[in-house]
């Protein structure tokens, strides 16, 4: 499974390029109706060309990284997926209860984190220890809530809310709460 990581770098390059190509035709437009007429006009073929491009661009390039996001084939095929691990991990007055201190899987294991709220509604957030997101999740009273993952390299991980639940949510965190081994 791709990192959630590269994807996020790989799709900023290429979205921010299509931007700064759109801003392209806005910049021509103003250009154009701000110089001095000398009687010639811009062909409106030119405008269609250019915008047609541009929307078999942006339709490609959604086409192109449907399945870049690495939880994508994983959802779509849940029903078949059977997990490796399973963490059953509870949430009340602004304190994750986990099954052990330290949650240790293997590299490639399916994991499922099964989270259950008994007040509010939380954010259930996996953080690389460079405090980027490898994923996160609403944690809602009274639902299922649960995420399927498959960890595509050793590490260790932090477990925060990443919902606002009132000023104590600010201080919930678990350091070092997942660690992925060989």
């Amino acid at each position: 499974m791709a990192d959630s990581k590269d994807v996020l770098t790989g799709l900023i390059w290429v979205y921010t390029s299509y931007a700064l190509i759109i801003l392209s035709v806005i910049s021509w437009f103003g250009y154009r109706i701000t110089t001095k007429g000398e009687g010639k006009q811009i062909k409106p073929v030119y405008f269609y060309v250019w915008v047609s491009f541009l929307t078999v661009v942006g339709v490609s390039l959604h086409i192109f990284t449907y399945n870049t996001i690495p939880w994508a084939p994983m959802d779509l095929n849940r029903r078949q997926i059977q997990a490796d691990t399973v963490f059953n991990i509870s949430v009340r007055d602004h304190q994750f209860v986990l099954p052990a201190e330290k949650m240790v899987v293997k590299v490639n294991q399916k994991v499922l984190f099964d989270v259950t709220s008994e007040d509010l509604t939380y954010g259930f957030g996996l953080f690389r220890q460079d405090h980027t997101m490898v994923f996160q999740m609403q944690v809602i009273p009274g639902h299922r809530n649960d995420m399927l993952w498959q960890f595509g390299e050793t590490g260790i991980f932090d477990i925060r809310s990443t919902e606002y639940s009132g000023p104590a949510g600010a201080m919930m965190i678990k350091k070092y709460a997942v660690e992925v081994v060989q």
